[in-house]
């Protein structure tokens, strides 16, 4: 079922609403769906490289506003839904523990996930649930979803075909290992230093 659902959203490249299903598989690959917008991007930019831009432009918006509708999904289900069942099992004081670490650091979160392979719906509804900031929350997204969309347009851009097999197979490694080694350089600083 996953392959077929991902057949249908790379077919949606040729199509001429091309740019509107882009803005859509972006929105709610943020909240709920599993299918990324890269998929649908990468061809779409070998199709018109000099639209490279725009089709990152957006994928970047529409995912920045996916990620707006996961965190009010998180937010208004967890009041309603979520809480109560905490409550009910004795965990709402862990809970408030996990909310107060989790909006530490849940800008970073954000980040993390927004370029990284992880599935970044996940963070934007638990930054609902957590109550995150919700302007922190925008800004990590904007930067997170337009580093990674404007990075494989200018991949796209410069390279053309040749750079596709990359970007799909080791791009979401390359990120991981910058984010670790980012991540792993603050530590060391802060504890190091």
């Amino acid at each position: 079922m996953l392959r077929r659902l991902y057949d249908w959203t790379l077919s949606l490249a040729s199509h001429r609403h091309a740019a509107i299903a882009l803005a859509v598989i972006a929105f709610v690959e943020s909240s709920f769906f599993p299918i990324p917008p890269d998929i649908l991007l990468i061809p779409m930019i070998l199709a018109a490289r000099n639209k490279a831009w725009r089709y990152a432009t957006i994928c970047m918006v529409a995912s920045v506003l996916g990620g707006l509708a996961g965190y009010a999904i998180g937010h208004f289900l967890f009041e309603s839904v979520g809480q109560p069942v905490l409550g009910f099992y004795g965990y709402a004081s862990k809970f408030e523990q996990f909310r107060d670490y989790y909006n530490e650091w849940g800008a970073w979160a954000v980040f993390i996930a927004g370029v990284t392979p992880f599935p970044y719906k996940v963070i934007t509804i638990l930054s609902g649930v957590t109550g995150l900031d919700p302007v922190i929350f925008s800004v990590a997204s904007v930067l997170a979803r337009g580093i990674r969309f404007f990075l494989i347009a200018g991949l796209i851009w410069q390279f053309g075909p040749p750079i596709r097999d990359f970007i799909e197979k080791r791009l979401g490694l390359v990120f991981t290992i910058f984010i670790v080694g980012l991540v792993g350089g603050f530590v060391a600083i802060k504890y190091l230093l």
